[in-house]
């Protein structure tokens, strides 16, 4: 593991780091972040990363200009909610409160931990229904339900038929996290992703291919939304 520097303004950090499963030079950008990483073949030479990472900076720059910003919660910012935007105000009661299409938050603590309190408990919510809809449409039951802060996925299901979502799917519109759940679900028929598997999901939820498509081209910035002040 190493670090690079590719000067300019603004100057580029850059992570490299060898795999023995890497076949050739590859150049990472993390639509979470930002960070940047160059992964090499085990036997290749740090020299030849940097000069593949030096033909490679125009690029580079190009697509983090293009990377929106990530959003803080604070009072004058805006989240969506059930995809919906909700501006964050102050309001007068002890703790985060969505009313009248805000979201209002006490001015005697922080607001974002207020806010990640009051999302978390309204994604676990729309889940559980999602999720018993459409179990009892396949007429299978899950063993549980949790509610985390994942990055690499928005749900899972275990062999033990535990279900587990991000939740960051209640700033999603409604029938993305629907699908989520009925993706999810779906497993408790076919732990797989073979063909039968999706003409499952697509029982469940006809126009899946489309909530799909939203999440691969927005699914980031709902990680963007920064909560812990």
């Amino acid at each position: 593991m190493g670090r690079h520097t590719l000067e300019g303004n603004p100057p580029i950090e850059v992570t490299l780091r060898h795999s023995a499963r890497a076949k050739r030079l590859s150049l990472r950008v993390s639509r979470l972040d930002g960070r940047v990483t160059l992964t090499l073949p085990r036997r290749a030479a740090m020299r030849e990363g940097i000069a593949f990472l030096q033909t490679k900076e125009d690029w580079l720059r190009g697509h983090l200009q293009q990377m929106r910003p990530s959003t803080t919660i604070a009072p004058g910012q805006s989240i969506p909610v059930f995809g919906v935007p909700h501006p964050i105000v102050v309001g007068t009661g002890k703790r985060a409160v969505i009313t009248d299409g805000q979201l209002a938050v006490s001015a005697a603590s922080p607001s974002g931990p207020q806010v990640k309190v009051l999302l978390r408990l309204l994604a676990r919510d729309a889940l559980a229904r999602a999720s018993d809809k459409y179990a009892h449409q396949l007429g299978r039951e899950y063993t549980r339900l949790s509610i985390r802060d994942t990055r690499s996925r928005w749900g899972s299901c275990s062999s033990q038929g535990g279900l587990m979502y991000s939740w960051r799917l209640i700033m999603a519109p409604p029938e993305v996290l629907d699908y989520v759940a009925a993706h999810e679900v779906a497993h408790l028929v076919e732990m797989n992703h073979q063909p039968e598997f999706w003409a499952v999901v697509a029982g469940l939820c006809p126009d899946f291919d489309k909530h799909r498509r939203w999440l691969k081209d927005n699914g980031d910035q709902l990680h963007r939304v920064i909560f812990d002040d």
